[in-house]
Order: C-alpha cells, then sequence, then structure tokens
C-alpha cells in the first residue's frame, strides 16, 4: 500500500516527524600545525617533530581527531595558507637553509610544490597578501623583512626584495641591542603590511605592491619602551589594531587611520597580574575574535590565555581572566572561524587543549579533550 500524509494512522507521526529539527551532520574543519622539529639531522627520537600536522576538527563536539603527519619538514614553525586555500606555506629548512616552502593541500597530506632560500637567516613569521600573488617574510635573528612573488599554481619565485631594519632601543639590553622583526601582518585594504619589531620597539610599516611582490617603507608606529611587539591583529572594523608585546605581557590598543596607513596609541594593559612571579615570562600570541568583542593573548612560563573585552567605540581594553592552558608553553594558539572554540598548543607538552570560548562573556572553559601533536608552535585552521 501506497502511504501518505493523508492516511489516518500515519499523518500525526509523519506531522510530528516533520515539525522535527533537522540536523545536519557537522562537516570537520582540516587543522594543521606548525611545529619545532630536532637539532640533530636525525629525527627519529621517539615522539619528536618530523613537520607539520594535520588534524581534523569538529565545530559541534568541539573535538580534535587524532593529529597525523602531513609533511616531513624541518621545524616548519609557522604556517600561513593562500587565500584560495589550496596552498600551505610554511617557514623552515632545507638540508640546513632557511626557506620559505610551498605545499600543495591534498586531502590530509601536503605535496610539496617548490622553496626558495631565504638568504638572510631563518624566517620567525610569515603571511600572504590577499590577493594571493606576494609572500612577505620576517625575520628575526637576520633582522629584516623579505618578499617573494607568488605564481598562479601557488609556487613560490625567487625573492623580490629585502628591507633590513636598523637599530634597536636598547631598553631591554639582551633582546634589543639589534632590530628583530617578529610578524607580518597585512591591512584589511590589503595596501599596508605591518612588521612588530621587538628589537626597535615599534611597529615598521610598509606600503605594499602585491602585483610586483614590493614593499615600500611607509612609516612607524612606537610601542612602549621595553615592551617588545611581537605579534599585531586588526580589529574586524579596521578601526583599531592590537600589538602584544612580548617582553612585559601587555598588549597596546592602536587607532588605525585607514587612509593615511597610520597607528596611534591609545593605551596599554598588561596580561597578568603584578605579583605573579615565575622563572621566565613571555608573551607569544595575540587572537581577535570574530565578533570583534574580544582579544585573547597567551603567556608563556605562566602557561595561560589572558581574556580581554574590546570597547567597540574607544577601542580600549578591559581584563576579563586568565585560564591556564593544561599545557606547558603555549607559542601559539588560535580560533576556529565560528568563534565558539579556541585551540591552545603547548609546545613543551606535545599537546593540543580545546576550550570552549563564551560568546557573551569571552571567558573559555577547558572542555578536558586533548591530543597529542608533537612540539607544536602554530595553529592553522
Amino acid at each position: 500500500m501506497k502511504l501518505s500524509v493523508t492516511h489516518p494512522a500515519l499523518s500525526p507521526f509523519i506531522l510530528f516527524l516533520a515539525l522535527l529539527p533537522m540536523t545536519l551532520p557537522a562537516q570537520n574543519i582540516p587543522v594543521w600545525f606548525g611545529t619545532v622539529t630536532p637539532r640533530q639531522a636525525s629525527q627519529d627520537t621517539p615522539g619528536a617533530s618530523q613537520g607539520i600536522y594535520h588534524a581534523h576538527f569538529n565545530p559541534n563536539s568541539g573535538k580534535l581527531s587524532a593529529a597525523t603527519l602531513a609533511a616531513k619538514h624541518s621545524s616548519p614553525g609557522f604556517l600561513a595558507r593562500h587565500p584560495d586555500g589550496t596552498v600551505i606555506y610554511s617557514v623552515g629548512k632545507v638540508e640546513g637553509t632557511p626557506t620559505v616552502s610551498a605545499f600543495k593541500i591534498d586531502g590530509e597530506r601536503l605535496t610539496l610544490i617548490n622553496h626558495q632560500e631565504i638568504g638572510d637567516g631563518g624566517a620567525a613569521h610569515l603571511a600572504v597578501d590577499a590577493t594571493g600573488k606576494m609572500l612577505i617574510t620576517a625575520q628575526y635573528g637576520g633582522g629584516s623583512v623579505a618578499t617573494f612573488p607568488l605564481k598562479d599554481d601557488g609556487s613560490i619565485g625567487a625573492r623580490s626584495g629585502l628591507h633590513e631594519h636598523k637599530g634597536g632601543s636598547g631598553v631591554v639590553e639582551r633582546r634589543q641591542k639589534s632590530p628583530h622583526p617578529h610578524y607580518v601582518g597585512l591591512s584589511p585594504d590589503n595596501r599596508f603590511a605591518f612588521i612588530p619589531d621587538l628589537g626597535l620597539d615599534q611597529v615598521v610599516i610598509y606600503k605594499v605592491d602585491a602585483a610586483n611582490a614590493t614593499l615600500t617603507p611607509h612609516g612607524k608606529a612606537d610601542s612602549p619602551p621595553g615592551g617588545g611587539p611581537r605579534h599585531m591583529k586588526f580589529h574586524p572594523t579596521g578601526k583599531f589594531a592590537y600589538v602584544l608585546n612580548e617582553l612585559t605581557l601587555s598588549v597596546t590598543a592602536f587607532e588605525y587611520d585607514a587612509e593615511a596607513g597610520t597607528m596611534t596609541s591609545i593605551h596599554t594593559i598588561d596580561a597578568l597580574p603584578e605579583n605573579v612571579e615565575e622563572v621566565f615570562l613571555s608573551a607569544s600570541e595575540i587572537r581577535m575574535h570574530p565578533s570583534g568583542k574580544f582579544v585573547y593573548s597567551a603567556n608563556r612560563g605562566h602557561d595561560s590565555i589572558t581574556a580581554f573585552a574590546i570597547d567597540h567605540t574607544t577601542g580600549r581594553l578591559t581584563f576579563i581572566e586568565n585560564e591556564p592552558v593544561r599545557g606547558s608553553w603555549p607559542r601559539n594558539f588560535n580560533l576556529d572561524p565560528s568563534g565558539q572554540w579556541l585551540l591552545a598548543a603547548g609546545r613543551d607538552s606535545n599537546t593540543v587543549a580545546v576550550f570552549k570560548v563564551n560568546q557573551e562573556t569571552g571567558g573559555i572553559v577547558y572542555q578536558r579533550h586533548t591530543i597529542a601533536v608533537p612540539s607544536s608552535i602554530c595553529v592553522l585552521f
């Protein structure tokens, strides 16, 4: 017998099913982990990193799959993705020479496309411009910023430029005798590149010519003396920028003039209470919540994440809370695209822990879920 919703015995049941909310299975999000590999030529030490790792993240359950090796590579500390999502770029070394490498994403694996020598020491950070035509690297040890053209297939062309920073603030003698570019970021409109320089106590600003893969010096923004600017993030509105100060474990809020490409300091707020005592303390990463309501920073030594609320009118920050990462030496962490979850990597504990983000308060709650990732120092969704 053919059944229909008009059948007297079935219509109430079918109507009941029709009124139930549809629950679609969550689509897992790929997550890539940059790591530190052993200094020795041999990488056979049990548990030691061998390169770039991959896992799946379920945004409904907040669970990570077990991490697997995606590509063997020497110390692929920081990663960046091409705007079209098909290529991942990595810092690292090839046969002992500092390079930047391009990998094609092939499911859970990465296939090497090519690499280029940087020519001025190893890169601490890298970024791809919004058009996918230009790659920029920051050399902490070399005190320089390098540029590379990107081809249509995602491969990297030979270095197109090198800008060497000069001087040093000298406030913290051991760390600020010379320039130390530590991060590459681009303005929301892709017109300017921003390089926080830990040694100069400045954010150095360049004008971007993506078509020719070149930078032109444009200006600078001063950070607090001795702060040691490390990383920065823009507010989603583009009105504000937030710079993490590694040496003083603080965040400086800036007002950003998009037309002029200039930054004006608003205020600086500490990430930890003054009475915290550890053998060594160092800030590592800063992340912006996609809603623009919150900013998060990581504290090595204290091994914690600090949450701040953002005043959407003034850009000023207010301390929310400080939460242990359930790991050791959090050099990096990241928020998933929805802003519902935070993944914190513990380099020395070889872990990545999952936290739920309260969308109203900005607080984070540990989900009692951790996976093993060897020496992870970069989390890329």
